[in-house]
């Protein structure tokens, strides 16, 4: 059974994606763009998802990951939503929608964790 976790916290943006599964729109996330050392949590939860030695410039608006964290606080599940056969990526504590995980990342996983950004807190090495 999962827990209950209090979204009182969360904007509407991050409302609407962890909760309703929605998207943001492409490069307009904090965390596009980001590289500074240090992990990535779950905005609802704050279980660490992925760090940041794992992310990579992918191209594709959204940030992207290799990996998961070594916690492997990411769990999947079928997504056949918009016409589409993907992989989604959720919290394995707090069920939050992340994003998807696609076959076209680098080395050495060939993974492309594309994650919203208010999906997301980052908590710096620093």
């Amino acid at each position: 059974m999962t827990k209950s976790f209090s979204t009182a916290h969360l904007s509407p943006q991050a409302l609407y994606v962890t909760q309703e599964k929605g998207t943001e729109r492409p490069f307009t996330g904090e965390y596009n763009n980001h590289f500074e050392l240090g992990l990535y949590h779950c905005v609802v939860c704050d279980a660490p998802l992925f760090s940041s030695e794992h992310k990579f410039e992918s191209g594709c608006g959204w940030p992207s990951f290799y990996d998961q964290d070594a916690t492997k606080n990411v769990k999947f599940a079928p997504d056949h939503s918009h016409g589409m056969v993907r992989t989604e990526i959720l919290c394995k504590h707090c069920d939050a929608h992340l994003g998807h995980v696609f076959n076209d990342g680098p080395a050495p996983t060939g993974e492309r964790y594309c994650v919203n950004s208010v999906s997301l807190q980052f908590h710096s090495d620093e």
